[in-house]
C-alpha cells in the first residue's frame, strides 16, 4: 500500500463515478473526463496500488434474499485478552455481517442479518451468548435503514 499517493480533482471524480457504478468502462470515463482510457487506467491502478480502491462489488437486498431482521448487538467481553477468540467465534457466524470494536458501553457491536425474530432467538441464544468470552448482550432491532451511502472521496 502506497500512502504517500495524493489525490486530486481527476481521481475523486474517478472514484465517484465508480462508486456509482463499477462497472462503468474506462473508455466511457475517459470520454466523460476528457482523457484517454490509458489515463484513467493508471490513475486506477494507483488508487488500487495506495489500497484507496480495495474491490468492486454488486449490492444486494437482503430483504429480497429472505433476511427481514436486521439487528445490532452490543457485546460485553469478560476480559480485553478475550477479544481475538470472541471475534474469531463471531465471525464464523454466517448471521454475524459487521463486527467493530468499539470504545463506550459495549467492547464489540456486531450488526446481524436473520430471516426472522425465531431465527434471531436462536442465533442470539444458541450461538451469540454461548460463546464463552462473552459476558453480556444488548440487542437493539432496526426498523428502518433510511440512509445508507458510501464516503465521499
Amino acid at each position: 500500500m502506497d500512502s504517500s499517493f495524493q489525490r486530486d480533482d481527476l481521481d475523486n471524480q474517478i472514484l465517484t463515478a465508480l462508486m456509482e457504478d463499477a462497472r462503468t468502462p474506462f473508455a466511457e470515463l475517459a470520454k466523460r473526463f476528457n482523457v484517454s482510457a490509458g489515463t484513467i487506467h493508471v490513475r486506477v491502478e494507483k488508487m488500487k496500488q495506495a489500497g484507496i480502491i480495495t474491490g468492486a462489488q454488486i449490492t444486494v437486498n437482503p430483504k429480497a434474499l429472505g433476511y427481514d431482521v436486521c439487528c445490532f448487538i452490543g457485546i460485553n467481553l469478560k476480559s480485553a485478552g478475550d477479544y481475538p477468540s470472541a471475534i474469531a467465534k463471531l465471525n464464523a457466524l454466517e448471521e454475524v455481517v459487521e463486527a467493530y470494536y468499539t470504545t463506550g458501553n459495549y467492547s464489540v457491536f456486531v450488526k446481524v442479518m436473520c430471516q426472522s425474530i425465531d431465527g434471531l432467538q436462536h442465533v442470539l441464544i444458541n450461538r451469540i451468548q454461548s460463546i464463552d468470552e462473552i459476558q453480556s448482550t444488548e440487542t437493539l432491532i432496526s426498523l428502518q435503514n433510511p440512509i445508507v451511502r458510501a464516503v465521499k472521496p
